[in-house]
């Protein structure tokens, strides 16, 4: 089992990777906290359902917690305020108090959508998060919950940190191929945006990866995680540094939001805004390797690096506007500037952007 420390001072708290973490999971809420005497909620969806979650709930029974289950329906569309409210139902009617907490066993839709309930009720009890999808590697470290609006993803929520992150790499298992593809594209981006001897690593073992071969695996986890760390604990609410992990975001979230979030996973929307962020790296008189490259390493994981033509453009720039990057008139934009660095652009013009979405939907 691997550790990673989010260094937050008082907030500070560990991330566990490996294979069969969950069977510990009893031992590891007890050390870090979780209350046995007060009710907690798992909130989990329909597909992660069936295979995980009554062992979770058998095993921390055993050991004397209290657990009751919400499950969600699968996919992007649970992230919303009507979800959100009858969640909170459940908690009161269940007899949640202060000292309870909020346990995400899924993706990054319930990692957003159960933090936002940990965050929101009583004003914030204790998270833990369990992610069992490769997405999640990215969005279950860092704090960042929210649900979406039908104008744009991700616009209402809080920063509210897990008191601890169990990434039991076993759970991956049971993804279809295409999840693990699109998760594999956050991975990705965290070698883009800090470590070219870990982009270069990516691509050597793509086939691995996608594979689930599991030294690979968590190796890969374990990388992603750490510049995931390293930055959230320079730069915990965003206010500098945090928005490079934003690379493929500004069209990506855009694109995900006119295709009504169920065309596009959230990896495949991401890849091709990654491809969107090198052209626009280029645009402004950066390598032109930094394009083919980022291009040629998402397609070895079989990614979407184009955009689908029936999506239309008019739409795309307005979710875009809608977007918190957007900033009086223009939009702030995560730029590679190499592969492994990357600069955080609050001056590329709208006009410019709009030039770029009607070249990824020209590209095969």
């Amino acid at each position: 089992m691997r550790e990673l420390k989010v260094d937050l001072g008082e907030r500070s708290y560990p991330i566990y990777i490996g294979q069969g973490i969950i069977e510990q999971i009893a031992d590891l809420f007890s050390k870090h906290g979780i209350s046995k005497g007060s009710p907690m909620l798992v909130v989990t969806d329909d597909h992660v359902a069936k295979h995980h979650l009554p062992q979770v709930i058998s095993r921390l029974e055993t050991a004397g917690f209290k657990p009751i289950s919400y499950t969600v329906a699968f996919g992007e569309k649970s992230k919303s305020l009507s979800v959100l409210e009858d969640i909170i139902g459940v908690a009161l009617q269940a007899g949640l108090d202060r000292k309870s907490a909020v346990v995400a066993l899924g993706g990054g839709v319930v990692g957003d959508l159960a933090g936002f309930v940990a965050a929101s009720y009583m004003r914030g009890v204790k998270f833990v998060q369990i992610p069992t999808t490769i997405l999640a590697h990215d969005s279950s470290v860092g704090g960042k919950v929210a649900v979406n609006h039908p104008l744009a993803k991700n616009t209402i929520g809080a920063f509210h940190q897990p008191e601890l992150v169990l990434y039991d790499t076993s759970t991956l298992q049971t993804l279809p191929d295409r999840d693990v593809r699109a998760g594999l594209s956050e991975m990705i981006k965290h070698g883009l945006i800090w470590d070219a001897g870990f982009t270069a690593w990516l691509e050597e073992n793509a086939q691995k990866l996608v594979q689930l071969d599991a030294e690979a695996l968590e190796y890969g986890l374990y990388e992603g995680c750490k510049v995931k760390t390293i930055v959230v604990s320079k730069d915990e609410k965003e206010h500098g540094l945090r928005a490079i992990l934003n690379l493929g975001h500004t069209i990506g979230h855009a694109l995900e939001a006119t295709a009504g979030y169920n065309e596009l996973l959230h990896g495949e929307a991401i890849s091709i805004g990654m491809v969107g962020s090198a052209k626009v790296a280029v645009r402004l008189g950066y390598s032109e390797e930094i394009y083919t490259t980022t291009k040629r390493i998402l397609q070895a994981f079989g990614l979407p690096t184009s955009i689908p033509e029936h999506l239309d453009t008019d739409a795309i720039m307005s979710a875009m506007m809608h977007d918190k990057k957007f900033d009086e008139g223009n939009i702030v934009f995560i730029v590679p500037t190499e592969i492994g660095k990357v600069e955080i652009n609050k001056n590329v013009s709208a006009a410019l952007v709009r030039d770029v979405v009607e070249q990824l939907k020209r590209e095969v």
